[in-house]
């Protein structure tokens, strides 16, 4: 059954109204029509079987049929944050990631980074993104779109370390048998945490560059745990993947614990 994320204001108590590129790509690109069903979510947890009533251009209405259990979203919530990369890289990292199980997406800036931070193209470069986080969650059965949030600086993102019950810094120099590796640093919060069944964490990977010695004594001043990812060096938008991947597996996501 297809699948469509749409505005919290547009979802009644037994109404649902479609608009803009989702209502075209249902009624021009899926040619659906009266009766058909699909399933509609707005994007925080609410999820609904709907029938759709009438097509117009630009707007779809449909009958609210019954509410759904939420059942894709991971019980841990991991946040990437990741120092931007060159090309696009960054799409890549936020339309697996949301396949994976991010919740949210955190670019930032660094001091190794390749790629030139222009503030006045941010505003278009997150709406592309989010774009892309929507559509991976809707191709992916996703409850909840993640956030992308605005790109932080370095400071910004040491400052916001805080807010998790624990923040792994993915540095390469961990990587190996004498390091620490990602799931030791794991066990480790959870045997700190309150509530492990619900853990708030965050992923932070550096750019193509790597993080500089200063970075990494910084965060981990903030309270973060430096990591490896295994004995081989990754490329940026592929670590990211592998500590979500990691860490959704030992949540239970993939029937292991």
């Amino acid at each position: 059954m297809q699948r469509y994320f749409v505005a919290a204001e547009s979802f009644g108590e037994h109404t649902v109204a479609l608009e803009g590129e989702d209502a075209h790509h249902l009624a021009r690109v899926m040619r659906m029509k009266p009766g058909d069903e699909i399933i509609v979510s707005d994007g925080e947890g609410r999820e609904a079987v709907a029938r759709l009533r009438a097509l117009a251009p630009g707007r779809v209405e449909a009958d609210i049929l019954e509410l759904r259990p939420v059942s894709g979203e991971p019980g841990w919530s991991v946040t990437v944050a990741q120092s931007l990369p060159k090309g696009d890289k960054m799409e890549l990292v936020i339309q697996k990631g949301t396949e994976i199980g991010a919740a949210a997406f955190v670019p930032f800036q660094s001091e190794r980074m390749v790629v030139q931070y222009d503030e006045r193209k941010e505003g278009k470069r997150l709406e592309r993104w989010r774009k892309i986080a929507k559509e991976a969650a809707e191709q992916a059965h996703r409850s909840v779109i993640p956030a992308v949030k605005p790109v932080l600086s370095w400071s910004g993102l040491v400052a916001s370390l805080a807010q998790y019950d624990a923040a792994f810094f993915c540095y390469e120099k961990e990587g190996g048998s004498s390091g620490c590796g990602l799931r030791d640093a794991l066990q480790a919060a959870l045997a700190q945490a309150v509530d492990p069944s619900a853990l708030k964490l965050l992923v932070v990977v550096g750019p193509e560059g790597g993080f500089t010695e200063r970075e990494a004594s910084e965060a981990q001043a903030a309270g973060a745990v430096t990591v490896g990812l295994g004995k081989r060096i990754l490329r940026t938008e592929t670590a990211a993947m592998v500590a979500l991947a990691c860490l959704m597996y030992e949540s239970g996501e993939m029937g292991g614990k």
